[in-house]
């Protein structure tokens, strides 16, 4: 039977230092810094099986993590969409309950609760809880102010990118 050769993992000084952050970092998914952690060392020469035995895990995922790599570079690491229950919620729903958050305000009140625009808007609180913390995250606080097209566009991608980190906290290597 003839041995099937191992792709070459010459790593850039960029993906190197990012690869190295990955694995190193606390706040990154475990997944993700192992998956980092099996390059790094696949990027040292060593073979599937090596490598394996080093990390405790089997040979078929450090094979599997190799190819993406080599492939895809990093974005081969992160999870890839996953299939399930489709979105009911459209971006244009969540950008109108940010837009109405900070351009408008209730009666009676200074400010818009969670509980009051879920009410408002026919949504759930958790969605509506979830739109308001990623733009606080990325724009402070809820406070009226003028909204730029590029507000709410980043808003709709973080919101995707939510989505997407929580598929990884499911994931579980094998």
């Amino acid at each position: 039977m003839g041995v099937r050769s191992l792709p070459s993992l010459d790593l850039g000084e960029a993906e190197r230092r990012e690869l190295t952050s990955l694995a190193g970092r606390r706040s990154t998914a475990q997944a993700l810094a192992l998956r980092a952690r099996i390059i790094l060392a696949c990027a040292r020469g060593d073979q599937n099986k090596v490598v394996a035995a080093r990390l405790g895990i089997a040979p078929d995922t450090v094979g599997k993590w190799r190819w993406r790599f080599v492939e895809h570079r990093l974005a081969g690491l992160r999870d890839e969409a996953r299939s399930g229950t489709p979105r009911t919620i459209g971006d244009e729903r969540i950008e109108a309950v940010i837009v109405r958050t900070l351009e408008s305000t209730p009666p009676n009140a200074t400010h818009w609760s969670s509980r009051g625009m879920a009410k408002a808007s026919g949504l759930s609180i958790s969605t509506v809880d979830l739109a308001l913390l990623v733009n606080a995250k990325n724009n402070g606080p809820v406070r009226r102010r003028e909204v730029k097209a590029d507000d709410i566009a980043h808003l709709v991608d973080e919101q995707r990118v939510a989505r997407q980190l929580e598929g990884l906290a499911a994931v579980r290597l094998q």
